[in-house]
C-alpha cells in the first residue's frame, strides 16, 4: 500500500474507488473508460513517433547539402527546439486551467504542431523548398571547423550564412510550442478519465502512458530515423506529419468518450497574486505596526510558517482560504523539481553527448557496396532504452508492484525517484569509463567511417559498448520519470494539474540548457576540455571523459541533497494530513 502521506486531496477524495469495491479486481479499475485510456494512449503514441522523426536526424538534416549548416549552427537549432518545447508548458498548462481547458487546448496545440511538422517535407522537397528559401546558394558555404579550412588561409565567418534558416525556426518553434502545451495537458487528461477510480488506477495509467511514449519512440527512431538517414529525407520527414494528423483526427473523434471539465482558473494566476501581496506586505511592517486601527495580527512580523496564513481572509487577507493552500502546495512541490534538475541534465546527454560518442566508435554496415552502403544508426542506440522501458513497464505492473503491494513494500513517489537518480549518475560514470578507453584506444588504431555526408576518425571499439549507458538510463526512467509524472500528479491540486504538469516539464528545459551551458563551459581554452574543432565534432583530441564524470559527480551529490528535500516534504505532507484528520474527528 502507499504511504498515507503520498496521497493529494485530488486521489484521496474520490466519492467510489472500483479498484477498493467488494468482489472487484484488479483489471475492473479501467471499467467502462478502456475506450477513453486507449484514445489517449494512441494520440500519445503517434504525437511521440512526429516528435523523435523530428529531433533524431535534425543535425543530420541540416548539417547536409543543400543546407550545409555548421555542426554548432546545427545543434544550436535543435536546442533550441528543445528548449521551446519544455519551457512553453508552462504556459499551456496555464492556458488549459484558466481558459481554455483541457481538451480545446490539446486540439489547438495540434494543429500548430500539424503546420509545424508541415515545414520539414516542403523543405526536403526541392521545387517547394525554393519557394520557403529561396534559391540554393552556387557557391558552398564555408566551414570553418572543416580540415579543409584547417590552413594557414584566414576563414571568413561573414561569409557564413544559414541557408533556409528563416522556414527552419519557424517550424521549429510551432513544432515547440505545439508540443509543449501537449506535454503539459494531455498526461493529465488522461489521468482525469480513470482519477475517480482511485490511486490504483492513476498509477497504472501512467505506467501505461509511458508505455506508449516509448513505443513511439521506437517506432520513429526504429523506422522514421533509418529512413531518414539511408533512403530519404523527403519520405522521413512525410511520415512524421501524417502521425501527427492521425494524432489529431483520433483525439479529435474521441470526444464522445471523454470525461472532459470546464476550466476553473489556474494556481499560477493566484499565486502571483498573493506572492505580490506577501512581499509587499513584508516590506511595509512597520507601517502596518504604526497604524493605530491595525489588528494584533499586523502589530509584529508575521512568522515565516505563517506567513501564507497572513494572506487568507479569515485572517485579514484578501484570498480565498483554498487559493492560499493551493499555492503553499505548489511551493512545497518545487524543490522537488529543483533537485530533478541534474537528473534532466544528465538524461539529455542521450541525445547529444551520447550520440557523439557513438560516431567516433566503430559503427557497423548493412551492406558491403560501396555505392549504397547502409549504416546502423547512431539514433538507433537510443531504442535500448525504449525497448527496456516497453518490456519492463509491464512487468512492474502486472508483477512486480502487486507483490510489493501485498507485502507493504511499495516504495512512495519520492522513493523511487531517488533511485532513479541512482542509476542515471551510474549511467554518467559508465560512459565515463568507456570514454577513457576510447581515448587510448584511439591512440593505437584510428579508422574512417562514413556516417550521413560526414566522415570521422573513430577508434576501432565496437559501438556495442554504450550499450550498458543507455539500459541504465532505461531504469532510470522506469523510477524516475515515470515517479516523477506520478509525484506532480497526485500532489497538484484541482485547479492546477496542467499547470503543475508544465513546471515539471518547464524544469526538464532547464536540465537540457544546464549541460549545454557545461558543456559551453568545458570548452573554454582554460578548461580545454571540449576545445578540439579540428573537424566535424572530432572528440579524439578532447576529455569528454571528464564531462562525463562532473555529471556524475553533480548528480551524486544532488542525490544526497533530495533524500534530505524528499524526507522534509513526507514530513509536511504527514503533518499536514495529520492535522486534517484530526480536525475532521
Amino acid at each position: 500500500m502507499e504511504e498515507p502521506s503520498e496521497r493529494s486531496p485530488l486521489l484521496g477524495s474520490g466519492n467510489y474507488d472500483i479498484a477498493r469495491s467488494p468482489g472487484s479486481g484488479a483489471r475492473s479499475v479501467f471499467r467502462g473508460r478502456r475506450l477513453a485510456c486507449a484514445a489517449v494512449l494512441l494520440t500519445e503514441l503517434l504525437e511521440r513517433a512526429a516528435f523523435y522523426g523530428v529531433t533524431s536526424n535534425l543535425v543530420l538534416f541540416l548539417n547536409g547539402p543543400p543546407y550545409n549548416w555548421e555542426g554548432t549552427q546545427a545543434s544550436e537549432a535543435l536546442l533550441l527546439f528543445m528548449g521551446v518545447t519544455y519551457l512553453v508548458s508552462p504556459f499551456g498548462g496555464w492556458l488549459a486551467d484558466a481558459l481554455l481547458g483541457k481538451f480545446p487546448t490539446i486540439l489547438a496545440s495540434m494543429v500548430l504542431y500539424l503546420l509545424g511538422m508541415l515545414a520539414f517535407p516542403a523543405m526536403a522537397i526541392p521545387t517547394t523548398m525554393q519557394w520557403l528559401c529561396g534559391a540554393v546558394p552556387l557557391s558552398p558555404v564555408e566551414n570553418c571547423s572543416s580540415p579543409l579550412n584547417a590552413t594557414g588561409s584566414p576563414c571568413h565567418l561573414e561569409g557564413t550564412t544559414r541557408y533556409c534558416a528563416v522556414a527552419s525556426f519557424i517550424g521549429l518553434i510551432f513544432v515547440g510550442i505545439g508540443v509543449g502545451s501537449v506535454k503539459a495537458n494531455i498526461t493529465p487528461f488522461g489521468a482525469d478519465q480513470v482519477k475517480d477510480r482511485g490511486p490504483e488506477a492513476t498509477r497504472r495509467f501512467f505506467n501505461w502512458f509511458y508505455w506508449s511514449i516509448n513505443l513511439g519512440a521506437i517506432l520513429s527512431l526504429g523506422g522514421i530515423a533509418y529512413i531518414q538517414q539511408n533512403v530519404s529525407f523527403i519520405i522521413g520527414y512525410i511520415i512524421p506529419a501524417v502521425c501527427i494528423g492521425v494524432s489529431f483526427v483520433v483525439f479529435l473523434c474521441s470526444q464522445s468518450f471523454f470525461i472532459t471539465k470546464p476550466p476553473d482558473g489556474s494556481a499560477f494566476t493566484d499565486m502571483f497574486k498573493i506572492l505580490a501581496y506577501l512581499c509587499c506586505s513584508r516590506k511595509r511592517p512597520r507601517e502596518h505596526a504604526s497604524n493605530g486601527d491595525a489588528q494584533g495580527i499586523l502589530q509584529q512580523p508575521p512568522r515565516k510558517q505563517n506567513l501564507f496564513e497572513t494572506a487568507k481572509a479569515s485572517r485579514g487577507g484578501p484570498f480565498r482560504e483554498d487559493k492560499v493552500e493551493d499555492v503553499k502546495a505548489l511551493v512545497k512541490i518545487i524543490p522537488v523539481f529543483l533537485a530533478l534538475i541534474p537528473y534532466w541534465t544528465v538524461y539529455f546527454q542521450m541525445q547529444t553527448t551520447y550520440v557523439l560518442q557513438s560516431l567516433h566508435l566503430r559503427i557497423p554496415q548493412f551492406s558491403n557496396s560501396t555505392s549504397n552502403a547502409h549504416t546502423f544508426p547512431a539514433a538507433w542506440l537510443t531504442m535500448f532504452d525504449a525497448v527496456l522501458i516497453l518490456f519492463l513497464i509491464p512487468l512492474k505492473d502486472k508483477v512486480v508492484d502487486p507483490i510489493l503491494k501485498r507485502n507493504g513494500l511499495l516504495p512512495s513517489s519520492l522513493k523511487r525517484i531517488a533511485v532513479g537518480m541512482f542509476f542515471v549518475m551510474c549511467s554518467a560514470f559508465a560512459a565515463g569509463i568507456l570514454e577513457s578507453n576510447r581515448l587510448n584506444a584511439v591512440k593505437v588504431k584510428t579508422i574512417k567511417q562514413k556516417i550521413g555526408t560526414g566522415v570521422y576518425n573513430a577508434a576501432d571499439m565496437s559501438i556495442w559498448w554504450q550499450v550498458p549507458q543507455y539500459i541504465l538510463i532505461g531504469f532510470s526512467e522506469i523510477f524516475a520519470s515515470i515517479a516523477g509524472l506520478e509525484f506532480a500528479y497526485s500532489a497538484a491540486p484541482k485547479s492546477m494539474q496542467s499547470a503543475i504538469m508544465g513546471l515539471f516539464f518547464f524544469f526538464s528545459g532547464i536540465g537540457s540548457f544546464v549541460g549545454s551551458g557545461l558543456l559551453a563551459l568545458v570548452s573554454i581554452k582554460q578548461i580545454g576540455w571540449m576545445s578540439n574543432h579540428v573537424d566535424f565534432g572530432n572528440i579524439n583530441g578532447c576529455h569528454l571523459n571528464y564531462y562525463f564524470f562532473l555529471l556524475a559527480a553533480i548528480q551524486g551529490a544532488t542525490l544526497l541533497l533530495f533524500l534530505i528535500v524528499s524526507v522534509k516534504y513526507d514530513h509536511q505532507r504527514s503533518r499536514t494530513n495529520g492535522a486534517a484528520a484530526g480536525g475532521r474527528t
